[in-house]
């Protein structure tokens, strides 16, 4: 069984997506996530939005887009895992500062459990530096720093008892007209965690993960994800427990452009844990993107 700490781990490397509450493994058909993708294929899309590609509104992958000046984004995201009554939900907010050289965001999470019941999460405070990538730039990098506060119950499995420090580097290359890939490296410290076992440990994760995305309309793209995550607490001399998780996401995401600048982006995707200890999970995701000054 997956310990709390492992847990919030998956919690972390999903960045934006609240993660499974861990379960036995059931798998359900994968033609259910097929069905999904042709249905969605045939939903139309507003003539204004045509001409406005998708950006920023990946599902488990970081985007190395920083917000525009004057633009904040509101980003919702909902995992529930087959089987049972468990969710995990997660707000995310971003604002651009002194342009979109530098961007600051917060992400609350919440957890429901059977068991433990619904609460908080561990928050996270980030903080992004557009380090390469313009607007008809074909390469994009945005290095990110992140603190995750402790705000979250570890004895109910929400949290990790202890401040967790982060850093991630997403890449954005455009390959094609069409085709964009995005690729995460990130590492995530726990210096003072709570451990299941032992009580304290010091949680070391290292994250990688990739995606390609397909513009079949400017306004309507497939996405197909990959995230990798390896865990390692040392628990005392000598002790040390370590855990794996691979994540394949295929998903679809549709925008909604307004005038006067919202774009309402949702989406939705079927998470299959290709790990032992892993569940799959339907995927919702809701983002709103507009000016809060001209």
């Amino acid at each position: 069984m997956r310990s709390e700490q492992d847990e919030i781990q998956v919690e972390n490397v999903r960045l934006r997506v609240g993660g499974a509450v861990p379960r036995r493994r059931r798998r359900s058909p994968f033609h259910f996530s097929l069905f999904t993708f042709h249905a969605l294929l045939l939903l139309p899309s507003p003539a204004w939005s045509q001409d406005t590609p998708i950006a920023d509104n990946s599902f488990l992958i970081e985007e190395a887009y920083n917000q525009e000046a004057g633009v904040v984004q509101h980003i919702s995201a909902l995992s529930r895992p087959d089987g049972g009554d468990a969710w995990a939900y997660s707000f995310t907010q971003e604002w651009p500062f002194q342009g979109i050289l530098h961007q600051l965001s917060y992400t609350v999470p919440i957890q429901r459990d059977a068991a433990e019941g619904t609460g908080l999460g561990d928050l996270a405070l980030n903080y992004r530096y557009q380090w390469l990538g313009g607007a008809d730039a074909k390469l994009h990098a945005s290095p990110r720093l992140s603190v995750l506060l402790p705000t979250g119950s570890e004895r109910r499995g929400r949290g990790s008892g202890g401040f967790g420090f982060q850093a991630n580097l997403p890449v954005s290359v455009l390959v094609r007209s069409r085709l964009v890939t995005h690729w995460n490296a990130g590492l995530t410290v726990t210096p003072s965690a709570k451990h299941s076992m032992t009580g304290a440990a010091t949680t070391t994760s290292f994250n990688l993960g990739a995606s390609a995305i397909w513009l079949l309309r400017p306004s309507f793209n497939l996405m197909l994800e990959a995230v990798w995550l390896s865990t390692e607490s040392v628990l005392g001399p000598g002790l040390t427990d370590r855990r794996e998780s691979l994540l394949l996401n295929p998903g679809v995401r549709w925008a909604f452009n307004f005038p006067g600048g919202l774009q309402i982006v949702p989406g939705v995707g079927y998470t299959l844990g290709l790990s032992r200890e892993e569940v799959d999970a339907l995927f919702l995701y809701l983002s709103f993107e507009h000016p809060f000054r001209h």
